[in-house]
């Protein structure tokens, strides 16, 4: 324990020292940026904002949430809203697609870190979240003033979960979040309708199952079904998948299936050529 607590106040240095002129942190409302916004707040006081880009992208029932997280650390909270479908490179669906919407999205934090007087921005990519598939890493890389406290200071996902549940924080044991642009296969085209319908397709998962972890991948039609490995026993009933088929098809899915080896991070990897 003793190392994580020299990482821990490594990394309070390090967020004093970054933002001490002002910091904008990209404010999703999952583990890792409601951690980092909280000690934020903890060190940095006034000079710490969260802001929360929605977007089509952005699960709406998450807006919520982040609303309530920000009001029960206690720091200003800004909402602002973007639009990745108007950014060709994005729709199109490439491998690096994460890469151009972390770019539009520094952009707009940086004009709002701009107007508050504020330097710099906070991001929320971890130390585990490096050894996966991170095109959007590379914004972060190119752009002045954008860190990553987190990962410039070696925080694997569960250290920061536990530094979560030491702070009292409602979303220490939350599961993962992504985009739902994550949902839709590589090199297939993002709109709207097929984010509207996945982003529905899990709210009716949920509701019916009972699952926290959970993914609705589109593969052009057929919904593959990801959910934790010990929440796929909550689907072994006849009636409850017989209602999710009812339900998915009823949004204008042609097949409905459960993924047997259950969520995992990176599976649309899979969909490139040639993997």
């Amino acid at each position: 324990m003793s190392s994580l607590n020299e990482k821990y106040e490594r990394l309070r240095r390090f967020i004093r020292e970054k933002g001490k002129d002002g910091v904008v942190i990209a404010f999703s409302g999952g583990v890792d940026s409601s951690t980092l916004t909280a000690l934020c707040k903890e060190i940095l006081g006034e000079k710490a904002v969260a802001v929360t880009a929605v977007s089509p992208t952005y699960p709406q029932e998450e807006i919520e949430e982040a609303k309530k997280v920000a009001r029960n650390i206690g720091i200003r909270h800004i909402i602002v809203e973007t639009n990745e479908l108007l950014n060709e490179n994005f729709v199109r669906n490439p491998e690096d697609r994460c890469y151009y919407c972390k770019k539009e999205l520094f952009i707009c934090l940086k004009n709002v870190a701009e107007k508050l007087g504020f330097k710099a921005i906070f991001e929320g990519t971890n130390f585990s979240d490096l050894s996966g598939h991170r095109p959007g890493f590379k914004a972060v890389k190119e752009m002045e003033d954008v860190y990553s406290p987190w990962a410039e200071n070696n925080f694997t996902k569960e250290e920061i979960r536990m530094i979560a549940r030491r702070m009292g924080l409602s979303v220490s044991d939350k599961p993962p979040l992504a985009c739902l642009a994550s949902r839709i296969s590589f090199g297939e085209r993002i709109t709207a309708e097929k984010l509207i319908r996945v982003g529905k397709a899990e709210q009716i998962i949920r509701k019916i199952t009972g699952a926290r972890q959970l993914r609705v991948r589109d593969h052009n039609g057929l919904a593959r079904i990801e959910v934790g490995k010990d929440e796929r026993k909550l689907f072994f009933n006849t009636e409850v998948m017989d209602k999710i088929a009812d339900e998915l098809k009823s949004l204008g899915f042609k097949y409905i299936t459960l993924d047997l080896e259950g969520y995992r991070t990176g599976s649309m990897l899979l969909t490139l050529e040639g993997s």
